[in-house]
């Protein structure tokens, strides 16, 4: 096991904060020329590229059971179509408002949590999740008056990737995550190449493969690349530092997105929005930091075993 070197940790997953939207940023620009359905299977055909030469170098187990096989299916479908869902998503709305939206996801895990397997969850840390919703719904209202039911796309992606991460939590010690995703890369490409095959001249736009451009391509791959090195650096950042040290700082995602989205779309949140965001943060960030304090009270000897409020 790695020692704790939380400032590697910590940069790390500034990294990742970074180049999560910038690829948002690629996706937005694509989604307007490039169908969805293709942008996605580019988008997990160069993960499949980048971490099978790897899995290969480092010797680590790709290898599944079956239980584990079937669990990384699903998670993989929940991948596509919350990778799908954004993409849509980013067509009608600004890269800050999407990326804050779908932030709603850490209290729909803690909500899942607590009615699907049954953990425990305080009362104040339920009242934190309320607030996020509010402040959420303060980032939705005006962008739903702009351009209507696109604007809850990113809420369903918070719930897909909501699921998604409940998936990956029962399968996470039973894999190597780089092997895992590995293998989802190539689950994906199973799954989009004859969907694709099968829709086309269907007239359904999105699930078309079409002629793209030199310059198409060229940011077609980046977005694999971007999404592939984002995830990895979120992987390696758990692996030199708690979660409760880095989880903190996924919060920076939705400022970087907004000065991302303000340079290269001239996009700013209004108001309104801009206050739903702070308060989708304020609650966020209560919600991770009640989770380390019951974490540390739960392994603290000291301390009542009683989960905290």
């Amino acid at each position: 096991m790695s020692p704790d070197r939380p400032l590697l940790g910590i940069m790390l997953m500034l990294g990742f904060c970074v180049l999560a939207p910038v690829g948002d940023a690629v996706a937005k620009i694509l989604g307007q020329t490039v169908p969805v359905g293709q942008l996605v299977l580019v988008r997990f055909a160069v993960q499949a590229v980048v971490l099978i030469p790897l899995v290969w170098w480092t010797g680590r187990a790709w290898q599944m059971r079956r239980r584990v096989a079937i669990l990384t299916f699903i998670r993989t479908l929940l991948h596509i179509l919350g990778i799908g869902a954004m993409v849509t998503a980013l067509k009608y709305l600004p890269l800050a408002d999407a990326v804050a939206i779908a932030f709603v996801m850490p209290f729909i895990m803690l909500v899942l949590g607590k009615f699907a397997l049954n953990e425990e969850v305080g009362s104040r840390r339920l009242l934190a999740c309320l607030v996020g919703f509010i402040g959420t719904l303060l980032v939705v209202q005006p962008s739903f008056q702009e351009v209507g039911w696109p604007a809850l796309l990113p809420v369903g992606v918070a719930v897909n990737f909501a699921l998604f991460m409940l998936v990956t939590r029962q399968i996470a010690r039973e894999t190597d995550p780089i092997g895992l995703q590995a293998v989802s890369g190539v689950m994906a490409i199973c799954v989009m190449v004859p969907v694709l095959i099968a829709f086309q001249g269907s007239g359904v736009w999105d699930l078309q493969l079409i002629a793209a451009s030199s310059h198409e391509w060229q940011l077609l791959l980046s977005i694999g690349l971007l999404g592939t090195i984002a995830h990895l650096l979120m992987t390696w950042s758990l692996r030199y530092a708690p979660s409760a040290t880095v989880a903190p700082m996924q919060y920076l995602e939705i400022p970087f997105a907004t000065v991302i989205g303000f340079i290269v779309f001239g996009d700013l949140p209004n108001p309104l929005a801009s206050l739903g965001i702070l308060i989708t943060i304020l609650a966020g960030l209560y919600v991770v930091l009640r989770e380390r304090a019951t974490a540390r009270a739960l392994v603290s000897p000291a301390k009542s075993p009683q989960p905290l409020p």
